[in-house]
Order: C-alpha cells, then structure tokens, then sequence
C-alpha cells in the first residue's frame, strides 16, 4: 500500500513539474502588449538636410557637418497635420527623430548646444519635438522619440567613436558620452510619457563607448519600450526596410539584446535569427517590420527630397506589406518625411488614407469569428459563401502557445484542408485560394500547452481594387 502511494505521488509530482515547465514559457509585459496591439505606426525623418535642396547622402552626411544651420526654415510648419496623417492610416503611435547623423537637436537642449536655440526660425525659441508630442496627444496617437547618437558629424563622432587615443580624444569621448546621457534624461522628463526611446543602430555598450541610457529610461520612463543596447531591447529589427517579415515569424528570441552583441550569431544567414526569432527562445522579443512610404521603383528615402513623389508606394504595395507584417505577427513602422516647408506632402497623406480605409474595408467585416480555449474550431456559416482570407489570434498574454495548425472547409461531408502553417501569435493573416464553403475547421496540431484563440475569423475580401 505504502509502495502504492509513493508510486502515485511520483507520478503526480511529476505531472505538477510537467505542467509547470510547459507553462514556463516567455509572455509580453503590458508595454510589449500595447506594441502588439497598436500594429502600425509611423517614424518621422526630419533634420537640418530637408532643407539644402540635394539628394540625401547617409554616408556622406554621417562625416560632413552641415556648414550654416540657418538653413532650418520650416515656414508652414504644423506637427498637426503630420499627426492627422497618422491617423487616417489606422496608426496608433508616432516617433520623431530627435536627432539624427547630423547631431542636430530638434528641442531646447541645455547640454546639446547645437539645438534649436541655435538657429533663427522661431528667434531661437522653437521645441520641434514638444510641438511634436503635443499632436500626437491631440490626435490620440502614441508618442516617441528616436535618438540618435551612433553619428555625429558636427562632433565628429562615428559608429560611437571619435577616431584617435590621445588624451584630448578620451576627453571628447567621456563628454559626448555625458552628453547623451544628458539628452535622454531631457527627453524622458520634459514631455510626459513616452511609448517609445528608439536609439538607432543602438546606443552601445556602456562599459565600452555607448552612453549608460537605459538606467535613466528605467528611472524616468518605466513603462515606455526600449530599443536598444547590448543590454536590453523590448523588440527587434526584423531584419530589413521592405516592411515585411518572413513566416513563420515567433515572438521570442534567445538573447535579451537584439543586434547589439552576439553579432556572429545574430547575423548569420542574411539576418534569420532576427526574421524569423526562435519558437524557443527564453526572451519576449517581437519583431518590427519597417520601411520608408517613398521606397518604390528603385528608391529608398527615409528623408524628404525634391521631385520624388513618383517613388511613392502604390496602394497594392502597401496593403501586401501590412498582410506580410502586422499579419507575420510583427508591428510595422513606416517611414514619413515632411518637407522644407514642414508639411507632409499632399501625395503623402492622399496614400496614408487610402491605405488606412483599405485596411479597414478588407478586415473590419469578418463572415463569422469564434474564440476560446481548445484544439478545435469549427466556424458554420448562415449559407454557402466564398472565402479568401482567414485570420488567427492567439491570447499571447498567456504565450506563444501554438507550434502547428492547419485549416480545412467541409466539401462534400469531407474535411479539405486549405492552409497549414506554424505560429500564429499576436496575429496571422492567411489569404487562401477563394473557395466556397459553409463550414470551415481550424485544428491545432501541435502546441506547447493548452492553446487559447483570441481570434478566429473568415472574410471573403474584395481584392481587386
């Protein structure tokens, strides 16, 4: 009898342990979930280069200095209408760049002289980005901050280094390093709450040459994301500016940096671990997708130049990139520059609203949807129709749960499977060969616990516009 037992309360402990290790699994915190939810967002592009009239040079522009910052002229100036623009295209938050490889900071800075106190617009009093943050509050749309402080060509810093090992050049590296620090202690205490720090190409390591950021985040901004250092990063790059991910595409990655360390891994592979994450890794790590609004047909401008709306994405361009992110269980980012007058151009925001009622008109009237926990979900229409498009959530506060699914439609008293695929997260947008049907089956195949589906949705989408 005793044997009995022992053998009972074995085999319970270690169903108890057997649950626990499958349910310890990585989940999103609540800022990570509002980067889910919010999908699609915009980065604005703005510096002292809009305005001297030449084509936009990154690698010349990272080591020349702009020679008379006067040239910062925005006589139309309205963050309101940039913001507005957002909007209309379903975004839900907007970054600007603070500064960028110029070095050139867009607010009052009092450890940044080269700011806009500097220059004459405005006699020296303008706040680009407190005119920015006060929009976007306006409007409802989240706001964040891009710094960038990787290239400096005023202070002559590049890839985070002032070339040289003199003793003048270690002083110069201590107090641009102080600098930034000082900048991002600015940022996060002079505009409210932030959703986004965003240091482009990172901020580095701080024990190395990067400025120590992410303490004076956590102080100041607990609860805003933060990308990136070799210490943290809340999200990844998805591995390239089309605006897309692969699939399958997980959520979770195994370092808690995304690129700034481990680069011979990170790297590999034309960039697959930060595509594609890993199904297992121990880290929340979601993938962003982004991509400028004018990087068609050849072209790829991140900042506003003169006769270049023909490179303008095309509607179809646009609505194939938010299926292949947002629907690859990735947030998208697209890149919008004003122009010199400090508008976006009209073309600009013609196309953002297009995009933004496509959008709308393909995924807001679903034939049938069902939800809940399970291995099976059968959808029954109210009569035969056809179908091209299904959608798939998981409730990812709980995890990634789902390793293999397929999708089938009854024909004929017989299952016809339609679809199959891996992960689903945050969200899955499969469009299918249209097929007519009234019952249609979701059956999860394969999981790494009990799966919980936020969203099971079919849509017949009109797709010939």
């Amino acid at each position: 009898m005793k044997n009995g037992l022992l053998f009972l309360l074995i085999v319970w402990g270690l169903a108890v342990n057997v649950k626990a290790q499958v349910h310890d699994f990585p989940k999103p915190t609540p800022s990570q979930m509002a980067w889910h939810e919010a999908e699609l967002g915009a980065v604005f592009h703005y510096d002292l280069h809009v305005f001297d009239g030449k084509k936009y040079n990154q690698a010349y522009n990272r080591i020349t200095p702009i020679e008379d910052i006067t040239i910062f002229n925005p006589t139309q100036l309205n963050t309101d209408q940039w913001i507005k623009a957002v909007k209309a295209m379903g975004g839900k938050f907007a970054i600007l760049t603070a500064t960028h490889e110029t070095g050139f900071a867009l607010y009052q800075s009092d450890v940044n002289p080269y700011c806009m106190k500097s220059l004459k617009f405005q006699e020296g009093k303008g706040d680009l980005v407190r005119d920015f943050v006060n929009s976007c509050r306006k409007y409802g749309i989240a706001p964040g901050i891009y710094l960038g402080i990787r290239w400096n060509s005023f202070l002559g810093v590049h890839d985070f280094r002032i070339d040289g090992e003199s003793p003048l050049v270690k002083n110069r590296q201590m107090a641009y390093k102080k600098m930034c620090e000082g900048m991002v202690k600015e940022l996060c205490t002079r505009y409210g709450d932030l959703f986004m720090i965003w240091f482009d190409g990172g901020a580095d390591d701080p024990t190395k040459y990067g400025a120590d950021v992410l303490p004076i985040v956590e102080k100041y901004q607990p609860k805003c994301l933060f990308y990136h250092n070799a210490q943290r990063a809340d999200f990844r790059w998805g591995g390239s500016e089309s605006g897309t991910v692969p699939y399958p595409c997980w959520a979770t990655f195994p370092f808690p940096f995304s690129h700034a360390a481990q680069k011979e891994i990170v790297f590999k592979d034309d960039f697959k671990l930060l595509k594609e994450g890993d199904k297992d890794g121990k880290y929340w790590m979601p993938a962003m997708s982004d991509a400028p609004l004018r990087g068609y047909n050849g072209r790829h401008e991140w900042f506003w130049e003169p006769d270049d709306d023909a490179h303008i994405f095309p509607l179809k361009n646009l609505v194939d990139m938010y299926e292949r992110s947002v629907g690859h269980n990735s947030t998208l980012i697209i890149g919008l520059t004003p122009d010199d007058r400090g508008l976006l151009p009209e073309a600009d925001v013609q196309r953002l609203t297009e995009w933004g009622r496509e959008i709308k008109s393909r995924f807001s009237n679903p034939l049938k949807t069902a939800h809940g926990e399970g291995t099976v979900f059968e959808l029954t229409l109210d009569k035969k129709q056809a179908v091209n498009y299904i959608v798939l959530q998981e409730d990812i506060t709980q995890g990634e749960r789902v390793r293999g699914f397929k999708i089938e439609v009854e024909r004929d008293k017989k299952w016809k499977t339609i679809a199959e695929g891996t992960t689903i997260g945050y969200k899955h947008i499969r469009p299918v060969d249209p097929i007519e049907g009234v019952k249609f089956r979701l059956t999860i195949t394969q999981s790494s616990a009990l799966p919980i589906l936020k969203n099971v949705s079919v849509f017949n989408v009109m797709t010939n516009r």
